[in-house]
Order: C-alpha cells, then structure tokens, then sequence
C-alpha cells in the first residue's frame, strides 16, 4: 500500500512539473515581439495541498452563509504554508473574502461563487477608486501586502452588483426601465437614474467630504467596491474563471506587480454604471492574455492615479503585455487614462479583436492630471462594428473641449491656454501597425492640447472604413505609412498640426481633395499620394508655402 502511495505521488509530481513546463512554455511564446526589454516570470509558487471548503462548514446551497468557512479555510491553510481552497459544485453565498500570501482560490465546474446583498457586510475601508484616495465599502474578494496568490478554475464569480449599480435611464428601453423601476428601488429628482435603494440615492446628492464615518455607513450603498481589489501584492495569478456582475469595476491590481491574467471570461451588463473589465493601476510586470470581455464601461483599462494622488504616489504603469483578446461591448476596448497622473510607459497591445466595441484604441486625459504615457506599441487588431471612433485620443475627456463642429472655425482661443506644469498630460511615442477596421463610425480622433500637443504619433500599414474620416487637431508628429481610408465623409481634416508625414496614403473615396488642413499653427505637412491627381484643400490663412505636397 506505501509503494502504491508512493507511486501516486511521484505520479502526481511529475504531473505537477510536466504543467509547470507547459505554463513556461505558453508564457515564454507571450514575451515574443515585444519591443521593450522586460523581465520574465512565471505562474506563483503556490504548495500543491488542499482544503475542500465543505470541511471548515461549507454549504453551497445558494441560502448559507460561508463567510465563515472560507475564513477558517484560508487561515488553516496559511498556518501550514498555503495552498489551494477548493469550492466544488454548487452556489457558495458569501460576504467577503481575503487572500492571503499562498492562497490559491480554486472554482470547480459548476461552481458559483455569489456575494451577498446585505451591506453590512462590507465594513468601510480607505482605498482608491478612480484614482482617488477615499473611503469605499469591502471589496467581495481583496488582498493587501500579500504574495504568491491565484484565483483559478472553471466556475463563476457573481458580485451581486445590481444591488449596488444605480441605471441610466438613457440606456435603457421603455420596457426595461418600467421592470427595473417595478423591481423597487428609487428615482432620482428629475427621473433619469434609478438607485436600488434610498442609501445609495442619499449619496449620489451628498457632499460625503463632510460626512463622518457614522454618516457614510448611512451611505455605504453609494460607496460601490471593485469587485477584486489586489492592492501592493507580488506574483498573481488569475486563470480560468468568470467573473461578472461586479458592483463597480470588476478586477483591480493596484500598485502590484507579476501579474498573470489569462483564460478569462469578464462580463457586465452593457449599461452597468462604471462596469470596468480590467484596471490595470500603477503595476508592473503584468501579462494578459487569452481573455473574453463583455462589460459596460471601459474593457481593458491602464491607469496609474488621478490629479494631485497620481502624481504623490508617483508610480507608473509599466511593463505591461495584452494579447490574444477579445472585446465586445465595452466603452473602449484597449484604453490608457482618464487617471494616468502617474505615467504609463512600456504597453505592448497586439493580436486583439473588438467587435461592437464604442471605441476601439481609446486614449484620455485632461488638464490637470499631469504624467505622462509614453511607448505604447500596438499591432495586429481587428475591429467591426465600432459605435464611434476606431482610434481616439482625447485630452479634453470630461473638460470644455473646443467646439470641433467646423475645424475651419474652432471657437477656443488659440493664445488662451494655459502653460505647461507639472499639471499638463502628455501623450507621445505611440506606434500602431496593421490596424484593420470595417463598420466604424469615426476612422479616428486625435485631440492633443494647444499647450501639449500628442507627440510622435505613428500609424502604418493599416486599413480603416468608416462613415467619417479621420480629425487631427493639436498635434505634433503624426506620421501615417501605407493607410487605406475608405469613408463617407472628408477623410482626413489637420488642424493646428506640425510635423505631419503622410507617405502612401490610399483613398477609396471620389474626394477631389481628401485632406483639409486648416489651422493658423499648422505647419510642414508632407504628403505623399499613391496616385496621382490628389490635392488638398488648404484653409484661408495657411501659406502654401508650409505644405510639401510629392506626387
């Protein structure tokens, strides 16, 4: 019988090793292509024991509470070194959960894993969200300070989050809002959000600055978690489950680093207010890759802090790589910013797909956040469907932004701006190739600022139909190399841009001049047609002189 044992384990082992090789070999393939050096890791160092949570009082009957047992479960397994929780078939109710350093949360098939509605379980914690510092209820599953962590296996994450999520009523048919107004809840003043209870509306109108910690507990419905919140934690891993209905973004790593995202699948409602996929904040060293995305905000998000509590933390997100991907519904499908106070720097984004995405590649900031997001490479995307740009850089998200109705009449005054400070964004070195989109409406949107204009800025070898053509508005150094267009509308519109290379540009649109350029800064625009007979149409103001047109 011992030999037998023996045997089992040796067997059991070596199995261990053979997959231990696999993940390797998977991982190595991950770092080919990538255009900055970066450091390699591997999956976390993780015993190989296990505790079945139906031993420390489990009952995944959907009704018992196991906020207890998985406790009991994680403290006896980090006594003797960690290991693997195991959560087997069945609906597993539950308040909170922490990881410790060397837990591996394990979902069988069949597994739901369903956090509860009763607020009282998730005391008021200091945390950020949205790049700010602020008090926010317990996230459902979190880990501070801890190592060697994984959540893995086949089974569901549920975060119960329609109990917290107020619903636009903009977003929804006439039909659904009447079901969600009759399922309880309450209305806003002018009727056009819905909140699930009277805490959560009491907080939407408060100034909770003033509040003190008595009176936010009146309000902690208002005050939504992230669903997985992984905060200063080492070698994560996060493999095989899904995870859906979060009460606010659905996973967060802040300020972690080696982190493993991969074989997911992450949804949301398409109207859950502030329903993230992923928000990646101040990490580095993160892959992600192999994951499925349906969500209601932003899908796969980079972020390293917002304003004044950005730039005081002062860590970027870098070292970062996102393949093999796909996007549904989501705001935008690969996006850096609002909260980028930080700095991003290092994103290699390739081999992804967007279908029905609003905005494909999404790039945001405005005045006042400061940092600066640098060496973002991104290749091989394919995008269908897109509600509205395929390509969108936007440095006035959630500011006054000029009126863009008519580029050849901009209403801000191009002398009253203000001066660069440690408060301006910048957005440079930035290189897209083989972007190819079908079914878009916006070919794209590059908005820099008057002060700091988006820098460095390459598309090549591309391909894009859309309904409207392209704007470039405050920018220096966009350069496009071999670009299809193919629209309805004027494909190409400059304003107040310099340093503009356009080498082999393609129009599949009757336009007897393609390009308008406009703008009393613009200057040293070189175009470069793959036929003859293009010209451009150059705006009152502009000396003909500042273009070099080659045939």
């Amino acid at each position: 019988m011992k030999k037998v044992l023996c045997l089992i384990s040796i067997f059991l082992l070596n199995l261990s090793f053979a997959f231990a090789q696999i993940d390797k070999q998977v991982e190595e393939e991950i770092y080919e292509g990538v255009n900055f050096p970066m450091k390699h890791w591997y999956t976390p160092n993780i015993k190989n024991q296990d505790f079945l949570i139906t031993d420390f009082g489990g009952l995944g009957d959907g009704i018992f509470k196991n906020t207890s047992a998985f406790k009991k479960a994680i403290a006896e397994a980090t006594e003797v070194g960690g290991g693997k929780i195991i959560v087997p078939r069945g609906i597993w109710l539950t308040g909170p959960i922490e990881l410790k350093s060397g837990i591996n949360l394990h979902l069988e098939a069949g597994a739901v894993l369903l956090f509860s509605k009763d607020f009282d379980d998730y005391p008021l914690i200091e945390t950020s969200y949205e790049g700010l510092n602020s008090a926010r209820s317990t996230s459902p599953i979190f880990a501070n300070n801890a190592e060697n962590i994984a959540i893995t296996g086949s089974g569901v994450i549920d975060g119960n989050g329609q109990a917290w999520r107020p619903v636009k009523k903009s977003k929804m048919t006439d039909h659904q809002w009447r079901d969600l107004i009759n399922s309880g809840g309450v209305l806003s003043e002018n009727n056009s959000v819905w909140y699930p209870s009277k805490s959560a509306l009491k907080g939407s109108q408060s100034d909770l600055s003033s509040f003190s910690l008595e009176e936010l507990k009146e309000v902690k419905a208002f005050l939504r978690p992230v669903m997985v919140s992984l905060v200063n934690c080492k070698n994560i891993l996060l493999d095989g489950p899904t995870f859906q209905n979060s009460p606010a973004w659905n996973i967060h790593p802040l300020m972690s680093e080696n982190i493993i995202i991969r074989n997911l699948n992450i949804r949301n409602p398409w109207y859950a207010q502030n329903g993230d996929g992923l928000d990646i904040e101040s990490c580095k060293n993160v892959l992600v890759y192999n994951n499925t995305f349906d969500v209601g905000d932003d899908a796969i998000c980079v972020k390293s802090g917002k304003d004044r509590d950005g730039r005081d933390r002062g860590i970027p997100t870098q070292n970062v790589i996102i393949k093999n991907n796909t996007v549904y519904h989501g705001h935008g499908g690969f996006v850096i910013g609002s909260e980028m106070s930080g700095g991003v720097k290092n994103v290699h984004i390739s081999d992804c797909n967007f279908i029905g995405t609003d905005t494909g590649l999404r790039f945001k900031s405005t005045r006042g956040r400061g940092g600066v997001v640098e060496d973002i490479y991104i290749s091989n995307i394919n995008m269908t469907g897109i509600a509205t740009d395929a390509i969108r850089f936007n440095l006035y998200y959630g500011g006054k932004a000029p009126d863009l109705s008519d580029l050849t009449n901009i209403k801000e005054d191009e002398d009253d701006y203000p001066e660069v400070s440690i408060e301006t964004p910048a957005f440079k070195n930035i290189y897209m190739n083989n972007i190819q989109v079908v079914e878009a409406e916006s070919a794209g949107y590059f908005m820099g600022l008057p002060e700091m204009n988006l820098e460095n800025i390459k598309l090549e070898n591309s391909k894009i139909q859309a309904k409207k053509g392209m704007r470039i508005i405050n920018a220096d150094g966009i350069t496009f190399n071999s670009v299809k267009l193919i629209t309805e509308e004027i494909p190409i519109k400059i304003h107040n841009a310099k340093n503009v290379d356009f080498s082999e540009l393609i129009f599949d649109s009757d336009f007897e001049k393609p390009i308008q350029i406009s703008g009393s800064k613009t200057a040293k625009i070189e175009l470069k047609f793959n036929e003859a007979g293009k010209s451009f149409d150059l705006q009152e103001g502009l000396q003909e002189s500042k273009i070099i047109k080659i045939n």
